[in-house]
């Protein structure tokens, strides 16, 4: 009895120091990026809870195993039988309802911060949040004067609401320091909250594969103090207003994502044709007829993109919604800003513009 006693204290021992050093393992390995959100509290939690429960159940059974095949192995010359055991009712009950009732714990735990982390808060700024291949693009109900911003800027210690949709294809918003991610679904509007608390830059993803572009659908997410925010607000009406037409579309082609597509320098590798040298042009379509690139022609193209496809290029990539998301923002520039724009002919200006770049072979 005193043997087994000693032998069980020494396992005890060995578990514990083994589990110790396996969790900082486990942490050094796999460390989380600085978290920057009131979310992030309770879900790094669950995190460390996980860590310090696969480091124990891992020194468990290999701390078990080795010192047993150690200690008890056969020694040489002992050609006798081992002690056969029949069963232990209370060990196979005990690693039964033992690790149920730490399933459910951990079930009731998880769901606990799922409900936390999205419930409804107090002075909920709402963002409007569309993912397409391959970009992100936003829009601020209660600040219509910035239209469509491909960067999403947020006021510290303030809640978000994110309303998001894709259209085209699943997408998923992931911002690491956040630690929350939500799917972004074609025909249907998601939600997700987030309340940032370190001010700083940090990079939204998309965590759903979504095709050739995938890896480069990345957005600048800037959190900022409320007066900075307020400041970024009316500074982004009054810069609009000064720029020129052929400005507006150079803008407008990085807010509605056109670049993740089109490059502007002559790069190919893009889903679609490089604007540079495009006006002008002759192209052949993909039904063997050719067209010459004019105003018409690349009107057609931006507000009914699948009517001709450019040969060698994929139809149904670029959304056919342009221009309905033009006349919403249009909407909001004439309602707020009184200023008048036509994004589409802002947008061909600067396709023109881009008539003497040299496309690369």
């Amino acid at each position: 009895m005193r043997n087994n006693r000693t032998h069980l204290l020494i396992v005890t021992v060995l578990v514990v120091v083994t589990s110790v050093i396996v969790y900082f393992v486990l942490d050094a390995i796999y460390q989380l990026p600085p978290a920057a959100s009131d979310e992030a509290g309770p879900i790094d939690q669950l995190f460390d809870a996980h860590f310090i429960m696969i480091a124990f159940l891992f020194s468990l059974i290999m701390v078990f195993m080795i010192y047993s095949g150690f200690v008890f192995r056969r020694r040489p010359g002992d050609d006798t039988d081992g002690e056969h055991y029949h069963g232990n009712t209370a060990l196979e009950i005990g690693w039964t309802i033992i690790p149920l009732l730490a399933v459910l714990g951990f079930g009731f735990w998880g769901a606990v911060v799922l409900q936390d982390v999205t419930e409804v808060r107090d002075n909920e700024m709402v963002v409007n949040v569309t993912g397409q291949q391959w970009a992100w693009s936003f829009f601020y109900p209660d600040y219509e004067e910035v239209g469509q911003s491909p960067e999403l800027v947020l006021p510290v210690n303030r809640t978000v609401r994110l309303r998001m949709t894709a259209t085209d294809v699943i997408h998923s918003f992931w911002v690491p320091e956040f630690r929350v991610k939500q799917d972004l679904v074609p025909g249907m509007e998601t939600t997700l909250r987030v309340t940032p608390t370190e001010i700083g830059e940090y990079r939204l993803r998309c965590a759903e594969i979504c095709g050739q572009g995938h890896a480069g659908m990345i957005a600048l997410v800037r959190v900022v103090s409320e007066a900075e925010f307020e400041e970024w607000v009316s500074g982004l009406s009054e810069a609009l207003a000064d720029l020129s037409q052929e400005e507006r579309g150079g803008k407008w082609a990085v807010d509605f994502g056109c670049v993740s597509c089109h490059s502007a320098d002559g790069s190919g590798n893009l889903p679609g044709p490089t604007w540079a040298g495009l006006f002008g042009r002759e192209e052949t379509l993909a039904d063997g007829s050719t067209v010459t690139v004019d105003e018409a022609y690349l009107h057609e193209s931006i507000v009914n993109p699948n009517s001709q496809i450019v040969a060698d290029f994929a139809p149904n990539v670029m959304p056919s919604n342009f221009e309905e998301q033009f006349m919403t923002a249009e909407d909001g520039f004439a309602a707020n800003e009184d200023l008048e724009v036509d994004i589409v002919e802002d947008l061909i200006a600067y396709i023109i513009t881009l008539s003497a770049v040299e496309t690369e072979e």
